[in-house]
């Protein structure tokens, strides 16, 4: 099977992009464009950053509501985006709980107290947890775990379907880390403006009913995943039982909030038949 839908990425004013879909069952129903070249991530970095948390949670070195980040947060507030820390600076601007503020300090923040759980450098760790065992060999984090991730669609579909289907970590865990935490906290979703609520899981956006957002019209309310500045994003719909990935060499603007959803409406349509 090969998605026709895909080559709408040709139409993105984008010097470069590719894109894939995958099943749950790593059954790749399509790929268009340069899927093995490597682009830089942005904060699609994040959600491998998160995988990588759950298995030091799941090996024991770290617990989801032990302390980390500022006082009275805890590494599922991190995850989760509610440590109330500012979004590029390590700085209090909430108390935890409070607020759904996007943080890249707050993965750095969860990331350094990974790396002290561990006594292993954060990049080598998700190497070893992740990256290693679902051959994403094309896939590099030098810099922040937050947004310096580098890979290309081919790995990412591994990553995609391993979310779908679990064999790094227990089912139990992944439906945690797509289960809204926090409920109800308002925040801005960078791009989209403010949102209530703004859903997130652990290290995974949540589509829930938001509007507007970067997936489909079409794309089920379950909808989890991550897009990046640098025009990147990766979505997981359980209901349609599939996933999306696409990279580009353009930053996200005006352009991606129109032509993603469209994209996105297309590959679900044509698997809907």
């Amino acid at each position: 099977m090969s998605l026709q839908s895909l080559a709408l990425i040709e139409n993105w004013p984008a010097p470069t992009a590719a894109a894939g879909v995958v099943r749950a069952d790593g059954t790749v129903l399509g790929t268009h464009g340069p899927v093995a070249q490597r682009f830089p991530l942005a904060s699609v970095t994040k959600p491998l950053a998160a995988y990588a948390a759950l298995v030091a949670y799941e090996e024991g070195a770290i617990e989801l509501d032990e302390p980390a980040g500022p006082p009275g947060s805890t590494v599922r507030h991190l995850l989760a985006h509610t440590s109330g820390l500012a979004f590029d600076e390590h700085r209090v601007m909430a108390p935890p709980g409070d607020r759904r503020l996007y943080s890249n300090a707050g993965i750095e923040q969860l990331c350094d107290h990974i790396a002290k759980a561990t006594d292993i450098p954060f990049s080598e760790y998700i190497r070893q947890a992740v990256l290693d065992p679902l051959g994403m060999t094309a896939t590099t984090l030098e810099g922040s775990p937050a947004w310096a991730g580098v890979s290309t669609v081919e790995d990412l579909l591994r990553f995609a379907a391993e979310v779908q289907a679990p064999r790094l970590l227990d089912p139990r865990t992944v439906a945690e880390a797509m289960t809204v935490q926090f409920p109800g906290r308002k925040g801005v979703l960078p791009g989209y403006g403010h949102q209530n609520p703004n859903d997130w899981g652990l290290g995974f956006e949540i589509r829930d009913g938001k509007s507007p957002h970067w997936t489909g019209s079409a794309s089920s309310p379950r909808t989890f995943g991550h897009f990046g500045q640098s025009g990147t994003f990766l979505w997981i719909d359980p209901d349609a039982g599939v996933a999306g990935v696409a990279l580009t060499d353009r930053a996200f603007g005006p352009w991606a909030i129109e032509a993603w959803p469209v994209f996105t409406d297309a590959v679900l349509a044509e698997l809907r038949g």
